[in-house]
C-alpha cells in the first residue's frame, strides 16, 4: 500500500531556493532524502539490477493506478515498443498516432516495423482528434496511440469507440499523464496498453525509466519476456536464495529491463506523487492569474469531469499578437536565467520524417502552429515561490519590452 501523502518541502536542503544569479533548470526534479537513502541502502544489498525492488516499484504503481498489472521497463520509448509487439502489431501494419508528440512516440512505432499514420490535433486542446483519426483507418490499421499532450487527457470515449468499431487496439503514451484522469478512469487503463515515463524531467522520476500497465494476463507474460532477452526467467527468479533456476529464450526479445537503483528512487516519488501534483497545480494557477492579460493564448480549461496531470504549461506566442517571434521568446527567457522547452515542434518539421515518408508540416496545419507557438515555461514541485515569482516577472518584462 502506498503510504498517506504528505506535502512537498519545497524549501527542503535537497532543493535550495534559488538565487537570481542561478540558471532555473528545466523540468529539474525533486529529489528527497528518502530516495538518496533508499539508493544507498540497494547498493549496500549487493543487488543493484532487476530485483525485489522494481517488484515493489510494479506493485505500487499498479495500486495507484487501479490497473491489473505494470511492468517497468528502461524507458517509456521500450513501453511503446513492447506494447505494440504484444498488442500483435506486424511489419506493414499501420498504426494512427498524432503528429504533435516527441519523436520517441513515431519511432517506437517504426521499430515495431509497422507504418506511422499521422492525425491531425484538435486545434483547442492540442491531442489528436478523433475526427482526424477515422479519416486515415484502413484496412491495414492495427493500432493506435494517443498522446496525452501535457498531461490533458485525450476524448477517450470517441477514440475506444473507434477502435471497437474497426477491431484495433489502442496504445495510450502517457509519458505526459501519471495523475491524470478521464471521467473517473485513470490514464493508461482506458486503452489496452498504458506507457509512462519516468524520465527526469517527468512528474515522477527514476532517472531513466518507465511503465507499461496492462489488462490482459496473456499480454503481460508476453511483456516480461520480451523486455528481457525473451527469456523464461529473470535475473531476479535465476539467482535467489531459493537457489539456482534454469531459464529458456522463447522469443527474441530486448534489454528493457528496470534496475532496483532506479525503482529505488521511483518507489519514494511515486509516494509523493499526489502532493507533487498539489503543488503543480498551485504554480499553475499561479501562472493563468499572471498572464491573464498578456497577448499570449494560455492552456485552454481541463474538460469536464477530467484531472490534468499538470505536467507541462504551455503558452503560444504569436508573433503578431505579442510583437515578437517564439524563438526571439526562448532567447529572452534565457538571457533571465529561465529554462524553457518546446513541447513540441511538428513531427513532419523533422528532416528523417521528411525523407522517409514525404510528410510535410502544413498537412497538419494545428499541429504545425501549435509547434512554431509553443514555449513551455518551468513547471515542476521543486520550485520555489520565489523561483515562480522570477518566471512570472521574466515573462511580463520581456513581452512588455516588445510592445
Amino acid at each position: 500500500m502506498i503510504p498517506p501523502v504528505t506535502q512537498p518541502n519545497v524549501t527542503h536542503t535537497l532543493f535550495p531556493v534559488r538565487s537570481k544569479e542561478n540558471f532555473l533548470i528545466f523540468g529539474a526534479p525533486a529529489i528527497e532524502e528518502a530516495e538518496i537513502l533508499e539508493v544507498v541502502s540497494t547498493m549496500n544489498s549487493g543487488w543493484l539490477g532487476t530485483g525485489p525492488k522494481v517488484a515493489r516499484f510494479e506493485q505500487e504503481f499498479a495500486s495507484y493506478k487501479h490497473a491489473k498489472y505494470a511492468i517497468a521497463v528502461n524507458s517509456c520509448t521500450a513501453a511503446l515498443h513492447l506494447s505494440l509487439l504484444a498488442a500483435g502489431v506486424k511489419p506493414g501494419d499501420e498504426v494512427i498516432t498524432t503528429p504533435l508528440t516527441f519523436c520517441a512516440t513515431v519511432n517506437a512505432i517504426i521499430h515495431a516495423g509497422a507504418i506511422p499514420i499521422l492525425a491531425d490535433v484538435d486545434p483547442r486542446t492540442q491531442n489528436i482528434d478523433p475526427n482526424e483519426i477515422v479519416k486515415h483507418i484502413t484496412p491495414r490499421t492495427r493500432a493506435i496511440v494517443p498522446v496525452h499532450m501535457a498531461g490533458r487527457p485525450c476524448d477517450m470515449d470517441a477514440i475506444m469507440q473507434i477502435a471497437t468499431d474497426h477491431d484495433i487496439k489502442v496504445i495510450e503514451d502517457c509519458a505526459h499523464a501519471i495523475e491524470t484522469e478521464y471521467k473517473g478512469r485513470k490514464a493508461g487503463t482506458i486503452g489496452d496498453f498504458g506507457c509512462f515515463s519516468f524520465y527526469v524531467t517527468k512528474n515522477i522520476v527514476t532517472g531513466e525509466g518507465g511503465m507499461v500497465t496492462a489488462r490482459s494476463e496473456d499480454d503481460v507474460s508476453r511483456l516480461r519476456v520480451l523486455a528481457l532477452h525473451g527469456m523464461s526467467k529473470d535475473a531476479w527468479k535465476r539467482f535467489s536464495d531459493e537457489g539456482y533456476k534454469h531459464y529458456q529464450v522463447v522469443e527474441c526479445g530486448f534489454k528493457y529491463n528496470m534496475m532496483d537503483l532506479q525503482a529505488a528512487i521511483g518507489i519514494h516519488q511515486l509516494h509523493r506523487i499526489e502532493a507533487y501534483w498539489k503543488r503543480r497545480e498551485e504554480v499553475w494557477n499561479l501562472y493563468n492569474a499572471a498572464f491573464a492579460d498578456l497577448p499570449i493564448t494560455l492552456p485552454v480549461e481541463s474538460e469536464p469531469d477530467t484531472r490534468h496531470g499538470y505536467h507541462l504549461y504551455t503558452i503560444l506566442i504569436d508573433p503578431e499578437r505579442a510583437n515578437i517571434s517564439r524563438d526571439q521568446f526562448l532567447d529572452a527567457m534565457t538571457a533571465h536565467n529561465i529554462g524553457i522547452g518546446v513541447h513540441y515542434l511538428s513531427i513532419p518539421e523533422h528532416p528523417y520524417y521528411q525523407r522517409t515518408f514525404g510528410w510535410k508540416p502544413d498537412q497538419y496545419p494545428n499541429a504545425m502552429e501549435f509547434g512554431r507557438q509553443t514555449a513551455s515555461l518551468p513547471l515542476s514541485a521543486r520550485l520555489s515561490d520565489q523561483d515562480v515569482q522570477d518566471v512570472i516577472s521574466a515573462v511580463r518584462q520581456i513581452l512588455a519590452s516588445s510592445r
